[in-house]
């Protein structure tokens, strides 16, 4: 699989997911969710500051920086990688694994990169708007990832005999994530169950 059609994945599943971002961002208010398809398939919107799940380096300015910029080594690093893999002639899946992990990172890093310079802060009572260059709601490098898709397919209450949890909330599947996450887990699942077919057994020895 040429390089070129490695960017042409990546630069598709970028538009898809920044245009999905920037619509929810500007037309939703923080918190606000759309049903879809029933309740199990809802548009709700949040922001994630750190990593996947909230997870965060350290709950400081300083640890989102950390964290930007370890995304653009990587980010940058992959393009590099995925040149070398068409150069050596790499399996067309593990091309297309490697340009899905690659576009859901460069998507997740253009929200920390630029959204706090451009947007203004999205609250449970004001929708966001752009804004002109430098007066958004934070510094370059400190933007937070939007988030929209949710699948609470499950929303009821353990039995109340279940020892420990009992009367409490069930709720599967409760993470609430976008495209770019899509495109990473996509990519990360479907290599690790078809490797053997995607990797050659000698590059594996390599």
């Amino acid at each position: 699989m040429k390089y070129r059609y490695s960017i042409l994945i990546i630069l598709l599943i970028l538009i898809l997911d920044q245009w999905s971002k920037i619509y929810i961002k500007t037309h939703f208010l923080y918190g606000e969710s759309v049903n879809v398809l029933g309740t199990w398939f809802q548009l709700c919107f949040i922001e994630n500051e750190g990593m996947a799940f909230g997870m965060k380096i350290m709950d400081s300015n300083l640890g989102k920086l950390i964290l930007t910029l370890f995304r653009l080594i990587a980010v940058t690093f992959g393009f590099f990688w995925i040149a070398r893999l068409a150069k050596k002639g790499a399996t067309k899946g593990l091309m297309i694994c490697a340009s899905l992990i690659l576009a859901g990172a460069a998507g997740n890093l253009l929200d920390s990169i630029f959204y706090a310079k451009i947007f203004s802060d999205s609250t449970s009572m004001t929708v966001a708007e752009w804004v002109p260059w430098g007066e958004g709601y934070g510094d370059l490098l400190h933007g937070r990832v939007v988030d929209m898709l949710y699948f609470p397919m499950i929303d009821t209450q353990w039995p109340k005999w279940v020892p420990f949890v009992g009367g409490n909330r069930l709720r599967f599947f409760e993470p609430i994530f976008n495209i770019a996450d899509v495109a990473i887990s996509t990519g990360v699942i479907t290599l690790l169950v078809f490797q053997r077919k995607f990797i050659p057994q000698h590059q594996n020895k390599k």
